[in-house]
């Protein structure tokens, strides 16, 4: 991939937690989630620019925190919407359209790995989309006897996705996620493998599992 905009959608409450603190910044291994998902991202040298989309009340904490990490990319921190595709949005309308590609990663998924990103990048070489799954590879749409696990990131043409949030606008469609934009228009998502280990915290019990995530990502360094 030549010109990746990665965008992390990162304006959730988090009301699934029951915390005070929005999930994206709680502490996971000294640091807010959001900002281990964005280490993760950012050590994938295909990603050229990186935008996030957070609350706004968080936007001068975080920028302050993404100042200090000295990041190759360019990283902007932009006030998100009500919702994630409100916020991937915002985020897109920045995008330059000479960027070739978009992908978009939860903030609250930290345990990206540079290789599931590098696999997306061999998929696109023949497809204008990719998801990964933890389950198979498959192309199309899926269907109940053959269901997946949907992930990200998801990685889409510029064009095409700014083509799908515009549509979804013009008809007041929303959708879980960017894949189910782009189908709406037509074109095929092919889906890529992806880990089970690439988990989405949303409640308390995916603190405790990113915890030992991290403790046997600790344990493989050992040895």
């Amino acid at each position: 991939m030549s010109h990746v905009a990665a965008i992390l959608p990162a304006a959730g409450l988090g009301t699934r937690m029951g915390a005070e603190t929005p999930k994206q910044f709680l502490d996971l291994d000294g640091v807010p989630i959001v900002l281990y998902t964005l280490r993760r991202i950012a050590s994938c040298p295909l990603i050229t620019a990186i935008y996030i989309a957070t609350r706004s009340d968080e936007v001068p904490r975080l920028e302050e925190r993404i100042r200090a990490e000295k990041f190759a990319q360019a990283v902007r921190v932009l006030r998100g919407g009500d919702s994630r595709q409100a916020s991937v949005a915002q985020a897109l309308r920045e995008v330059p359209d000479s960027t070739e590609f978009v992908l978009v990663h939860d903030a609250v998924r930290p345990f990206v790995t540079r290789e599931q990103i590098e696999r997306m990048d061999t998929v696109k070489e023949v497809k204008r989309a990719s998801l990964p799954e933890d389950v198979a590879l498959i192309t199309a749409t899926v269907h109940r006897e053959r269901v997946v696990l949907a992930q990200t990131p998801q990685v889409f043409a510029t064009k095409l996705l700014k083509e799908a949030f515009a549509r979804a606008e013009q008809d007041g469609v929303t959708a879980s996620d960017e894949a189910g934009l782009v189908e709406r228009l037509g074109h095929n998502v092919h889906v890529v493998l992806g880990s089970e280990r690439n988990i989405k915290i949303t409640r308390p019990s995916d603190m405790d599992l990113a915890r030992f995530y991290l403790d046997l990502e600790r344990e493989r360094l050992k040895v």
